[in-house]
């Protein structure tokens, strides 16, 4: 096997178990989207309780943020997430048994509180295979679930919607996290050392440059008193907030949106609404190779949220002038809009110390899942006052233009210099064994 072989190998290995484990994920969190018109009639509730019952899911993430962080980082990220796709598959599977609001928004609520930690554990896990140098474009390639779970997700919820109507739809993908566990404990490593399939030169690489991308660790603060003096910090959580509500608030409307744009039938919107998810699929890749490549993170962050509400501010404005143009603009948007998602989370780890980093990172996504929580129920709510869902773009675009300003007001404090040198003693390494 050569050099260059063996370190692709975790590429290979590592991500795609990480990338499908959170595919299925996203299709039990996201799946409401294709189910609102069918409990509306059925449960007899409105838009601004469907909304509601999309976001209620994120009051139950919230929960083990924190918890789930620590445990990933001090335990074992592996496990936890074993532990968490078993008890999501069971919340998600009992979607199809709700007879009422109120037995709605409990399993609502239970699916985001098993899911709630997982984020933060896959991160922590990413940062142990991948060093600061590489980890934009690892954190892309993994964060490429959600749109392909959203394109696998629309014609297949669209197509079982119209077989097994919306009940039969949340119970046969509620399974999928059942199928998937076994490959999950057997072919996952929680970390290069526990690995019997990585080379010895990988091994050691990675070892090294980690340690390296942590040296700064000695000169900061394990204190969380610290962690909360920092603007930064703070700048993140409000970012952070906003881009998920203004994101959440698009993305679970999409498919009424697109049936409002289009007229079409369930299966016919199911297709049509996984055009803007491939179309996220370019900018997940592009957004990133150019932060690595350059080594900027908060440009290509501002810019990719900046034009996503750009063209979702054009698609809101052309909706009723010209349905087929304000499609594409949607399509457009995702393009732009999680482009940023990959460079994000390379951010944090520079500016807090590693040993509560975990934790921090939760308390980032708890206030995403906040925001997450009020994109869904505003747009519902406007929906029901308006009778159309994309009236409530409007709100998410000023959302989305407030948090472009606020990325671009953190101050990273750590260097990538270290990263540089590290992969360039690797490349000389290579050069020597050849």
């Amino acid at each position: 096997m050569s050099d260059k072989k063996g370190m692709a190998k975790r590429w290979w290995r590592v991500l795609p178990l990480l990338f499908l484990m959170y595919a299925i994920a996203n299709i039990d969190r996201n799946n409401i989207g294709f189910g609102f018109e069918g409990m509306e009639k059925d449960l007899g509730i409105g838009a601004t309780y469907a909304g509601l019952a999309a976001g209620i899911f994120f009051f139950g993430y919230m929960i083990l943020q924190i918890p789930g962080g620590h445990l990933a980082k001090k335990w074992s990220a592996k496990k936890f997430i074993a532990l968490s796709l078993t008890a999501w598959g069971i919340a998600a599977t009992c979607m199809g048994f709700v007879h009422n609001l109120p037995m709605l928004l409990t399993i609502r609520f239970l699916i985001g509180v098993t899911e709630g930690g997982v984020w933060t554990a896959t991160l922590i896990l990413i940062s142990k295979w991948f060093p600061l140098k590489e980890r934009a474009r690892a954190n892309a390639i993994f964060i490429m679930c959600t749109p392909l779970a959203a394109i696998i997700m629309s014609p297949m919820s669209g197509f079982l919607l119209d077989k097994f109507g919306w009940r039969g739809m949340f119970i046969i993908e509620g399974m999928l996290p059942f199928i998937f566990i076994p490959f999950w404990i057997w072919l996952l490593s929680e970390n290069p050392n526990e690995a019997k399939w990585i080379s010895k030169e990988e091994r050691d690489y990675l070892n090294k440059a980690i340690s390296e991308d942590q040296k700064d660790e000695e000169q900061t603060s394990d204190s969380f008193k610290d962690v909360f003096k920092n603007k930064s910090f703070w700048l993140l959580i409000g970012f952070y907030f906003l881009i998920q509500m203004g994101f959440y608030g698009f993305s679970l409307w999409l498919p009424t949106i697109t049936k409002q744009l289009s007229g079409e039938g369930d299966t016919l919107v199911g297709f049509l609404t996984a055009l803007p998810w491939l179309a996220s699929i370019v900018g997940l890749i592009l957004f990133p190779r150019y932060s690595d490549k350059h080594d900027k993170r908060k440009g290509p962050i501002a810019l990719s949220v900046g034009g996503g509400a750009t063209f979702l501010l054009l698609s809101a404005l052309l909706g009723n002038i010209n349905p087929t143009i304000s499609f594409i603009c949607l399509i457009v948007c995702m393009g732009f809009l999680l482009g940023y998602l990959g460079i994000f989370w390379v951010i944090p780890p520079k500016i807090l110390p590693d040993k509560v980093v975990g934790s921090a990172l939760g308390i980032i996504n708890i206030s995403g899942a906040i925001g997450s929580f009020l994109g869904p129920f505003l747009v519902g709510w406007i929906k029901s006052v308006t009778g159309l869902a994309m009236s409530g773009m409007f709100l998410l675009v000023a959302v989305l233009y407030i948090a472009t300003f606020l990325i671009l007001l953190v101050k990273e404090r750590k260097s990538d210099i270290t990263v540089h040198t590290t992969n360039l003693e690797y490349e000389n390494t290579v050069k020597s064994l050849k």
